[in-house]
């Protein structure tokens, strides 16, 4: 029996029927069930189990035993139906525990005579909670988890005698482990009886930084994939501290875009395998299509792939027929093919996928289906030498299964599994003879540890992908592809930059503009605007952050020319989002060198009012843009161009007049409040623009008088107004 999971608008309702199935099956007693009961909303899962329990635990409360030969009735404690183990973390093996626990509390003998030896009481129903613990475990204790499953495999199909089994087992489990267990485990899957499925919302997991989540599967636009397509998103930089200005201005809120990263490559396409049928017979073959007809083949996968036959989404996709290479996949099995047949079709399916996904069309189960392909081509060929490819296109499935909704909880388990799978490849690669081959997964494997440092050691999974990256280059020269060895320049700048963020920032900061300056020379602005504008954008970044260290004046002036420069190709007609992270990031740097000890009292106004201009840009274009996700922190923004009104007015060198100072003060208070309306669920960023709009209000004051503090407070929103006017 299986339950699927269709969206449910009385989740009520739809969680009691599966509730009540759930407990028909267990009640009836049967031998070797293996029944699987996901949800992710914690507290309902708790309150089923526990009700579960409470039904069939003792259904009779107590056992009475009367001995034959004895007058005197006897009791004993009733051995239960149903027993609730909770997962050992540190030996996540749950055959052991309940043979454990049968081992500790045997079947009672009953009916015992001088005649008759009495029978035992059935093995009850065992019912394990706490899968959903391992995700805050150690990856080691995850996979040994999983292994233990597979050892599981043989308890699973063995006729002989084992208290694993002898009644029925349910596993409660969440999605994400739903997935992992049918990749990973994919035979115990296989053994399963009913998978049970409760609606609800997850339960937030604690401490876990998990990568933003993505609106849609299909929003993945991966290109070809082996191109150099970057995404930026945002990093918060701290200020660093000034003489001087950091008492006046109370510090500074603020963000930049981040050097953008890239995305995976993967081998080119193989071709497919010859069809040796007529059109007729395949016209009649795929008419007759049904799993019954699929019985050589993994259920999962023939269900996966019948699943995704009628989602054309397009006129070019008529030839889009995997069905017919599940015909031969069928067929080669029937005549009991040799294994490198087998391992040839089923790489055909794969690479029948993994164009389709490199098509745009990167859904969870056009994923699913490329993965196991690629895993049964293995499981039949261990010695094809295409393998260091398949390898390396799974290593990028499992890469692209963590970017793919609602995959993002599980994500750290998805890359740590691309990465092994790349590890893998590399030890069956020589460089020398394959070199594209070779730079080709180290560039993944580095991108690969990029996105691992977003869940844990960021400054050694960083150094990591440096190494993978340099390798790369070791052998991916300009001759060989330009473009492609650009774009790897790219990447290890970004690696650079991260990695200066954690360790010598000096050093990694360097290195990074570096690698940077070898992309872009290799791109003609003409050609790549967009790309030539985005490695701009990062290098004027890696000035900004160096002038922290060292040097600020001249960094902080070329961060300025390469984003102006940058700007030239980042425009709002072409590239309103990106042109928007350049000006805000522009401003920024316009800021700090405004108020270096060393810059001139004409040059800081003229700084200022660069500054202003450049944040008002950003603020302007990203209002504009409505729903589409920026790149830098759009309140930041709001409360830095507010700062930059305030201080230019504040300065002892502005020589504008009351209207003026009015003017500038009363954009400054504006854009707080704005930034403050955003920031209530941010305690802290709260607080500190509150105080922001406090010293604006009393600057009124001493600058324009009663009246001007009155004109001030007559733009607070009212509920301000008391907490306001306790602090002037």
């Amino acid at each position: 029996m299986s339950v699927n999971d269709p969206a449910h608008p009385d989740n009520f309702a739809w969680n009691r029927q599966v509730y009540h199935r759930l407990k028909l099956a267990l009640s009836l007693g049967l031998r070797r069930q293996l029944f699987l009961a996901v949800c992710d909303d914690l507290q309902l899962r708790n309150q089923v189990a526990a009700r579960l329990h409470s039904t069939l635990a003792y259904p009779v409360g107590q056992v009475l035993y009367q001995p034959q030969d004895s007058q005197e009735a006897t009791s004993t404690s009733a051995y239960p139906r149903l027993v609730t183990l909770r997962l050992n973390l540190h030996e996540p093996n749950p055959v052991a525990q309940i043979n454990q626990w049968l081992a500790n509390y045997p079947p009672p003998i009953v009916g015992a005579s001088k005649d008759s030896p009495g029978r035992p009481l059935p093995v009850p129903t065992f019912q394990i909670v706490g899968v959903e613990q391992l995700t805050k475990q150690p990856v080691a204790v995850q996979r040994l988890f999983l292994h233990y499953l597979r050892l599981a495999e043989a308890s699973l199909s063995s006729e002989e005698a084992n208290g694993f089994l002898e009644s029925s087992v349910l596993l409660w489990i969440s999605r994400p482990w739903l997935s992992a267990i049918q990749q990973s485990a994919p035979q115990f899957w296989h053994w399963r009886t009913g998978v049970f499925t409760f609606a609800g919302e997850p339960t937030p997991a604690r401490n876990l930084n998990y990568p933003e989540r993505f609106p849609s599967s299909r929003n993945l636009d991966l290109g070809k994939i082996e191109g150099a397509t970057f995404n930026e998103s945002a990093v918060e930089a701290k200020p660093k501290a000034q003489k001087n200005t950091e008492a006046e201005n109370g510090g500074v809120l603020e963000t930049l875009a981040k050097p953008a990263t890239k995305v995976l490559e993967v081998a080119p396409p193989l071709g497919f395998l010859p069809d040796e049928t007529t059109d007729a017979g395949k016209a009649s073959q795929t008419s007759n299509l049904s799993l019954s007809s699929l019985s050589h083949i993994n259920q999962d996968l023939s269900e996966l792939v019948l699943a995704t036959i009628n989602t054309k989404t397009s006129q070019e996709e008529e030839n889009w027929q995997p069905q017919q290479i599940l015909l031969e996949i069928e067929e080669l099995h029937a005549k009991q093919a040799a294994p490198q047949d087998l391992a040839a079709a089923y790489q055909q399916l794969g690479n029948a996928y993994r164009l389709r996904i490199e098509q745009g069309h990167s859904t969870l189960e056009n994923l699913m289906v490329a993965i196991l392909a690629y895993q049964e081509a293995i499981a039949y060929d261990e010695e094809s030498p295409q393998l260091p490819d398949i390898l390396n296109d799974l290593g990028t499935l499992y890469w692209m299964l963590y970017r793919t909704p609602p995959n993002v909880e599980a994500g750290q388990n998805y890359i740590e599994q691309g990465i092994e799978f790349y590890q893998l490849a590399l030890k069956m690669i020589s460089p020398q003879s394959h070199p594209e081959t070779y730079a080709r997964v180290q560039n993944n494997l580095g991108t690969a540890y990029g996105d691992l440092a977003k869940f844990s050691n960021p400054g050694e999974n960083w150094q990591q992908a440096v190494l993978a990256y340099t390798e790369a280059l070791r052998y991916r020269t300009v001759e060989m592809d330009t473009f492609k060895y650009a774009a790897c320049q790219n990447n290890l700048g970004t690696a650079y930059w991260h990695l200066g963020q954690y360790n010598q920032p000096v050093l990694h900061l360097k290195k990074a503009i570096a690698a940077y300056n070898q992309a872009i020379a290799h791109y003609n602005p003409q050609q790549e605007p967009l790309k030539y504008g985005m490695i701009q954008n990062n290098i004027g970044t890696a000035y900004w952050n160096l002038a922290q260290y060292e040097q600020p004046a001249e960094n902080l002036q070329q961060a300025i020319d390469v984003y102006c420069e940058a700007l030239k190709y980042r425009t709002a007609a072409t590239m309103p989002s990106a042109c928007a992270a350049t000006q805000n990031n522009l401003a920024t740097a316009y800021w700090h060198l405004s108020n270096l000890p060393q810059t001139t009292k004409e040059s800081k106004q003229k700084l200022l009012k660069l500054s202003i201009i450049a944040y008002a840009e950003a603020i302007n274009l990203a209002h504009s843009l409505k729903g589409i996700p920026l790149s830098f922190d759009l309140f930041a923004a709001h409360n830095n161009l507010g700062l930059a009104h305030y201080q230019l007015v504040t300065d002892i060198y502005f020589d504008g007049d009351k209207a003026t100072r009015s003017h500038h003060l009363e954009i400054a208070l504006d854009h707080h409040l704005q930034a403050l309306n955003g920031l209530s669920k941010q305690p802290e960023a709260y607080q500190t623009t509150f105080a922001y709009v406090v010293k604006t209000i009393r600057t009124f004051h001493s600058e324009l008088g009663i009246q001007g503090q009155n004109l001030a407070l007559s733009k607070v929103p009212g509920q301000l107004l008391p907490e306001i006017l306790s602090k002037l």
